[in-house]
């Protein structure tokens, strides 16, 4: 959707080794502004279904934002699970109303 931004992101986060997972498009960008991207479906072995409606929604991505570090069960569990952990999110939301609007689903 809108990349407004992105290149400036794509090159703070490169600039600082930042390891990003992404999808689609914004995965590409990244890339061309020097990003260490790794694509969801690669992290999760789940590709991307239902028209790219359903990307992140993995208990390794889910696990990863919701682990509570230091709490020993939780890193088991992300280890036994291949699990990394995940510090920051970045979200870039269609416009709903608009999308509704036109006759979106």
């Amino acid at each position: 959707y809108d990349k407004t931004g992105l290149k400036q992101l794509g090159e703070f986060l490169a600039a600082n080794n930042v390891h990003v997972l992404s999808t689609g498009g914004t995965a590409a960008k990244l890339r061309e502004y020097g990003c260490t991207v790794q694509d969801v479906a690669d992290y999760t072995g789940s590709p991307e279904i239902l028209d790219g409606r359903v990307k992140t929604l993995h208990p390794k991505v889910h696990g990863g934002l919701l682990a509570a570090r230091g709490v020993e069960s939780h890193q088991k569990d992300m280890e036994t699970h291949g699990i990394r952990p995940i510090d920051l999110v970045i979200v870039n939301l269609y416009p709903f109303r608009e999308a509704v609007a036109k006759g979106g689903d």
